[in-house]
């Protein structure tokens, strides 16, 4: 198993048993911290125990939603352990600011936390993490969570399946054992990973014990599916599951190039639910007015900034109708990031560079706040805080005509932030959009309150590490 479903979104496994494993050194170390600072004799300490724990608690609490909004656990895969580490020492950081913070508004609950025991625990939990992560991937190895996995099909599904996890990211959690052609089938995948075992498949995988799952991705499924011999695989403890569904689960989104309508219709998800819509709802104008709270003065900044840079005639906003949920148009407002005149050619694409973003333009940008006047939109109700973000309708009408299941993202609200976002860069053109729309159709299938939490934690991420802005 190297993937858990909670609440419809997957999360890899191994990130649970290091988070876990991340929250038992922090609620050891707040404990280290508080005996050498109050106690000093473990007689007396021991007795105290159960007083600690709501300190030690919150410790891990607080610092592991910051660990999240840094991306740490996935920082491993990209930039090793030590720019894993860099990014948990600047969420440690970060946390110690939020604790201090909360002992400030708690201190009858959280005495325990004073500065001295926040700066000491934090030391220490920097070393015990440092030592218990190295343990944990010298122990397990980087490929003990890894299933190996053998595809049923080598032609073009199956070459479409290769590149939609070509990331290493994406192949985290298992690796191809191989492919095998079936009857007629023109084979699109390299050589050296075709693999004919000259016999019925549940033989060849009885001499292999060390496949754990089939995933289907044949050219022709009608006529040539091997039901038989795939039942047999099935008894024998196989896992089984369709090519799209296996994309999904492993990179977080939908592939629209082994799509069908019979998988959209019988597969989970993309449920409306009333009682879901009114929390979302409820999220959406708490959410919003919590933010507007802290950014008003940011706002205020970014006005003057702008006045000062263009002239006290030039419109601080920039308004511009986008297409909303069920294909409705409603007017988007934003800080102005672009010259009065940017498209007097008609409208464009924006790009990396743009030479149409003014000086200021450029900043508010790369720190996202650009959109913050999208909060008005969503306390009207035009957007949500998260969802996928709203296109203009001149670039709509061509992408439907072009782009298969284009239409399906004004399913939901469009948000400020979104899946998309946080998976895969700015959409610069055609190509760009159809990558981003396989992450806003799973966000879409798989939408729920735990998945928006998420996303909108780890949008500090993107803000901090500028992922995505252009």
């Amino acid at each position: 198993m190297t993937h858990v479903r909670v609440f419809r979104h997957y999360i890899h496994f191994p990130y649970i048993m290091l988070a876990l494993l991340d929250a038992a050194v922090m609620v050891s170390c707040t404990y280290l911290a508080v005996f050498f600072r109050f106690y000093g004799d473990t007689g007396y300490f021991m007795g105290g125990l159960p007083y600690v724990a709501d300190a030690a608690v919150m410790f891990a609490l607080v610092n592991l939603v910051t660990m999240l909004a840094m991306g740490v656990y996935p920082s491993r895969t990209h930039e090793g352990m030590s720019g894993m580490m860099l990014r948990t020492i600047m969420a440690l950081v970060a946390g110690m600011a939020l604790l201090a913070l909360l002992n400030q508004l708690f201190v009858d609950w959280l005495w325990y936390l004073n500065p001295d025991v926040l700066t000491f625990a934090t030391l220490l939990t920097v070393l015990g993490m440092g030592i218990a992560r190295s343990l944990f991937f010298f122990v397990l190895g980087e490929d003990a969570f890894k299933r190996r996995v053998l595809v049923l099909g080598a032609g073009r599904r199956a070459a479409q399946l290769l590149e939609d996890l070509k990331d290493p990211y994406d192949q985290r959690g298992f690796e191809f054992a191989g492919f095998v052609p079936t009857d007629g089938e023109q084979i699109s995948v390299r050589g050296e990973q075709v693999i004919d075992p000259h016999r019925q498949l549940h033989h060849y995988l009885q001499d292999h014990p060390e496949i754990d799952e089939l995933v289907i991705a044949m050219d022709d499924r009608r006529k040539k599916l091997p039901v038989e011999d795939l039942l047999e695989c099935k008894m024998l403890g196989v896992s089984i599951v369709d090519g799209a569904t296996f994309c999904e689960r492993e990179g977080r989104k939908i592939p629209l190039d082994l799509l069908n309508p019979s998988w959209m219709i019988f597969s989970d998800g993309f449920a409306t639910v009333s009682a879901r819509n009114l929390g979302k709802r409820l999220f959406d104008v708490l959410a919003s007015l919590a933010l507007l709270g802290v950014t008003w003065p940011f706002m205020v900044l970014t006005a003057l900034a702008i006045k000062l840079e263009e002239g006290a005639r030039a419109p601080v906003f920039y308004r511009q109708v986008r297409v909303g949920e069920g294909g409705k148009p409603f007017e988007i407002v934003k800080f102005r990031s672009m010259r009065i005149d940017a498209e007097k050619s008609g409208a464009q694409w924006a790009t990396k560079n743009d030479n149409r973003v003014t000086r200021v333009g450029a900043f508010i940008r790369k720190v996202r706040i650009d959109e913050l006047p999208q909060i008005f939109n969503v306390l009207k109700g035009d957007m949500a805080f998260v969802g996928p973000r709203p296109e203009r309708p001149v670039f709509v009408e061509q992408l439907v005509k072009r782009i298969p299941y284009y239409n399906e993202r004004h399913r939901v609200k469009p948000g400020i932030t979104g899946w998309a976002q946080l998976c895969f860069a700015y959409a610069d053109d055609e190509e760009d959009t159809k990558e981003k729309l396989r992450y806003d159709l799973y966000y879409i299938k798989n939408q729920s309150l735990l998945l928006d939490l998420v996303i909108l934690i780890q949008t500090v991420e993107v803000v901090l590490f500028k992922k995505g802005a252009h």
